[in-house]
Formats: C-alpha cells, structure tokens, sequence
C-alpha cells in the first residue's frame, strides 16, 4: 500500500483528554465526507471542517511505499524520549489509509497510537487511543472508544444520541469559524444543563502552535 500524507509534524495535543501532550501529529491525505475543495464545500456531508487535508505538500509530507518507511519519518519527528512516544494519526478522515501493517511498524518503535477519526468506518484493532467525531448524515459505525467530541452545534444533530455509546470521555467542541461566539456560548449552556459532556477547547489555535 502507498500511504497519502498530507504532513507530519511534532507538537502538542490541543484539544480533548490528551490536551497539553506531547505528540507527532501523522495527517493523512482524503476524506469521504469533503473532497477538502472549497468548490465543493456546499455539497459536502461535512461543511465546517477547518483543515487542510488536500495533496501531499504539507511539511514532511508526501508519499510512502511501505509502513516502516512511514514509521521511520514518523520518528524522526520525535524529539522526547523513547517511553513517551505518542503519534495522532489523522486526517481527513485516517481509516482511510490507516492499516494493520502501519499499526505494528509504529507499536515496534514505541509509539502510543491516537486516531482522530469521523466514525463512518470501523477501526483496525491495537488502537490506543480512538477519538470519535461524528458529523451530522453519516453513518456512524464506531460505537466504543475512548473519547467521542462532537462539534457544536451541528443542524438536526443532538449530542444526547451518543450518550449510551461505550466511550470513557464525552466533549462538545464549539464549531469554528464566523459564529464561533455565538457557537461557545452555547456550548457552554450544553454542558452546563448535560454535566456528562465537558468542554474542550483547541488550545493550540490559542498559542499559536500548528
């Protein structure tokens, strides 16, 4: 399998459970709910996504013929030590591409595996860490994970479906862009009346690190 990578960069994870971690942050190319061209938004399942997922351009991105050759540019981001090695692999949409051969090359170096996936298609096992972000019309097909965060508010889309879901934690993220205001203020008013959800904000947009 040739692997699509948009870009793969070290950081810290900004939003959710892990917030604050240090992480390699694998985002592969394509999606099934957008095709990423702004064209095209109206038309999409998802109109708010605020990432650039399209081509191979990104830094370190780029195509890769095998796992290991995927695990080893992976590493080579890695700048902590060995025990705490933790990647997030996302996207897009990550179950795309993602697959057992690149699971078990980056298990043998080490890494703690995140996914951030939209839960239209079932995941490979020996994930470690599965976050799940349903959007509203599609199929959702994961119904267990770790953390599940919804984007708030979403048309037609109520977060209390999800709540007999095995998931350990349950965050509302306001959605991002112009009513973004308008959009925090009533996520907060969700969580304050539905005290299971927390709030997570993206932490890295507010200093400023990709």
């Amino acid at each position: 399998m040739v692997y699509a990578v948009k870009e793969i960069f070290m950081t810290l994870q900004g939003e959710g459970a892990q917030a604050g971690r240090p992480a390699v942050f694998l985002r592969f190319t394509g999606c099934n709910l957008w095709n990423g061209l702004e064209k095209d938004r109206e038309f999409a399942v998802c109109q708010f996504c605020d990432t650039d997922f399209v081509g191979t351009d990104g830094i370190n991105g780029g195509k890769f013929k095998t796992a290991s050759e995927l695990a080893d540019a992976v590493v080579q981001q890695w700048s902590g030590d060995t025990d705490y090695r933790y990647v997030v692999i996302t996207g897009g949409e990550p179950l795309l591409q993602l697959d057992t051969a690149l699971i078990d090359a980056l298990h043998a170096l080490h890494f703690t595996i995140a996914i951030e996936t939209n839960g239209t298609i079932k995941p490979p096992e020996n994930i470690d860490w599965i976050c799940m972000s349903p959007k509203a019309g599609s199929d959702i097909n994961v119904f267990a994970g770790h953390e599940l965060k919804f984007i708030y508010p979403q048309d037609n889309f109520n977060p209390e479906i999800f709540e007999n879901l095995k998931f350990d934690h349950f965050y509302i993220q306001a959605k991002d862009g112009i009513d973004y205001a308008e959009n925090l203020k009533q996520s907060i008013a969700f969580c304050h009346k539905n005290p299971k959800w927390h709030l997570s904000v993206q932490t890295h947009k507010l200093i400023n690190i990709p």
